[in-house]
């Protein structure tokens, strides 16, 4: 997706269709709170296994309180470092993010006082530099994320010391994006890949999508499920170099599973080459076999690499779908919710067309589509990019740049609107984007998390904001786009607020990262960490 795009540095994803396969069995999402494995923790990236990204155990900041946030502490990363897409994790009194600069850091989650950290450069070669590209999740005494090199780790909780890590890719520009979800001992993690922004010269493409199902002490592979057939050399592209087809399909972010069912859900890209496989898809896959449950196809044809969005009709010659439109790269990138409505159960998932789809977790039936914003084929920038929130009465959904971005509440049974809010319209004239006028786009990019009474959402306009879950009215803002000096003494200053992920919100702490964005801010300094609490 854009905001994806610049995961690798520009970028490919991808959307929705229409074809099922049934299988045998029923999801069942758990009926209460969303609590993490300790009381008011936030220990992976959806909250829950879920996917609801709501932690209903937070009690300190509520609707009547949240004005009263301020900034705490920061974490500043070096200029040359990049854009930080780590989403934080917090367990008890230590908060885990990951770094641009590739390192992982255990912080003292109310102080920002060092634990541990632990340097991505000690595992490995190849790829792209070293980045953490994913939110840990913290289970079994041991961190666990991913890397833009396509390798997957497990640190020890305590002292960070390495306790395996395992290649989940070799492929150049594979990437881990996905946040993993642990269930007992098996963590479940999506792979994807820039390959398809490498240029004319790249013998695109031999990259495929897959979910992995892993062993949480050991790091064995016990299942693979790939998204697309092998590639295999397909003609040859305008300047002679070797196609291959299909490709694709990435997993860019974290599935959700059910525990009693033993299912995992999960959204795909599109195809890089080709139209074959599970591109643009709904997947539901047995937690134990790694095999298909049902899948769910939600575009017809979507076939898209950089070469569709470029301007000359030279360019364009290495974008086979462009004359028939169907170069969409209408991903679905966002992290699926697992809900009911009565005693069905239901999975939920957004897609960079702008439509939220709700499906039957049994069967893969749809159950209601709600278009939030025009499509926009050639990159989604416009619809649904990370993650919609549920906190067990409603479903929050927020469009990226789609004139403005607007974060809307939906009744989860039947997708009819209860209330929405456009990013504010002084965001690009207020703070630090006011001095960027070209540059600024009012637009959520990040993935939507909620607390009691309360819906957190960052923005392109470099504001994070908290919203009334019951009016959606703005109760709290923050511009990031300031300097600040962090606890390690360096000056940082934010920018968008970083996707990939939203804020964590745990122990009356907020917690994000910022500095990222398809339109950067100038900046004298690197991007930055933020964590924020009560005067």
């Amino acid at each position: 997706m854009t905001g994806r795009r610049l995961i690798r540095a520009a970028a490919a994803l991808a959307a929705l269709c229409l074809a099922v396969t049934a299988g045998p069995a029923t999801a069942t999402p758990a009926p209460g709170g969303g609590d993490g494995p300790h009381h008011g923790d936030w220990s992976m990236w959806q909250q829950n296994p879920w996917g609801w990204r709501h932690n209903a155990a937070e009690r300190k900041i509520t609707a009547g309180n949240v004005a009263g946030l301020e900034l705490k502490w920061a974490f500043a990363y070096p200029k040359a470092a990049g854009a930080p897409r780590s989403q934080a994790a917090v367990v008890g009194d230590t908060v885990y993010f990951g770094s641009p600069e590739g390192k992982m850091y255990a912080r003292d989650a109310e102080t920002g006082a060092a634990k541990w950290e632990f340097d991505l450069t000690t595992v490995g070669q190849g790829g792209w530099p070293p980045q953490v590209q994913d939110g840990p999740a913290v289970a079994r005494g041991k961190v666990l994320f991913g890397d833009s090199r396509g390798y997957f780790y497990a640190v020890d909780q305590r002292t960070g010391k390495l306790a395996w890590a395992r290649r989940l890719d070799d492929k150049l520009a594979a990437l881990v994006t996905s946040s993993p979800v642990v269930l007992g001992r098996r963590v479940f993690v999506g792979v994807s890949s820039g390959e398809n922004i490498m240029g004319k010269d790249h013998e695109c493409c031999q990259f495929r999508g897959h979910l992995n199902g892993l062993d949480i002490d050991s790091g064995k592979l016990v299942w693979r499920f790939y998204t697309t057939p092998p590639p295999v050399a397909d003609g040859t592209w305008p300047n002679g170099k070797t196609r291959y087809a299909p490709s694709g399909a990435g997993v860019w972010s974290s599935p959700a599973v059910d525990p009693i069912t033993r299912t995992v859900y999960v959204g795909t890209g599109q195809n890089y080459t080709g139209s074959a496989g599970h591109y643009d898809s709904v997947l539901a896959i047995n937690a134990d076999t790694g095999r298909p449950r049902w899948t769910r196809k939600m575009t017809d044809v979507d076939t898209w690499r950089i070469e569709c969005s470029l301007p000359t009709p030279q360019d364009r010659e290495y974008c086979p779908n462009f004359p028939d439109g169907t170069a969409l790269d209408f991903d679905l990138g966002a992290a699926p919710n697992l809900f009911r409505a009565g005693k069905r159960a239901l999975v939920g998932i957004g897609q960079k067309n702008g439509v939220y789809h709700v499906l039957d977790a049994r069967t893969g039936e749809i159950v209601w589509q709600r278009s939030l914003s025009k499509p926009q084929p050639g990159g989604g920038l416009t619809g649904v990019q990370w993650g919609s929130s549920y906190d067990g009465k409603r479903l929050y959904v927020a469009t990226y740049m789609a004139s403005p971005g607007t974060l809307f509440a939906l009744d989860p049974a039947t997708g009819h609107l209860l209330w929405e809010t456009p990013n504010p319209a002084d965001g690009c004239t207020t703070g630090g984007a006011s001095q960027f006028p070209q540059l600024c786009r009012p637009g959520h990019s990040t993935a939507v998390s909620t607390t009691p009474g309360v819906v957190w959402v960052g923005s392109t306009d470099g504001k994070v904001r908290a919203y009334s879950a019951e009016t959606g009215k703005v109760l709290w803002t923050y511009d990031t786009i300031q300097d600040v000096v962090g606890v390690n003494g360096l000056t940082g200053r934010g920018g968008q607020v970083a996707g990939t992920g939203g804020p964590v919100i745990s122990h009356g702490m907020v917690y994000t990262q910022s500095g990222a964005g398809f339109f950067p801010y100038p900046s004298p300094h690197g991007a930055v960490f933020m964590a924020f609490g009560l005067r």
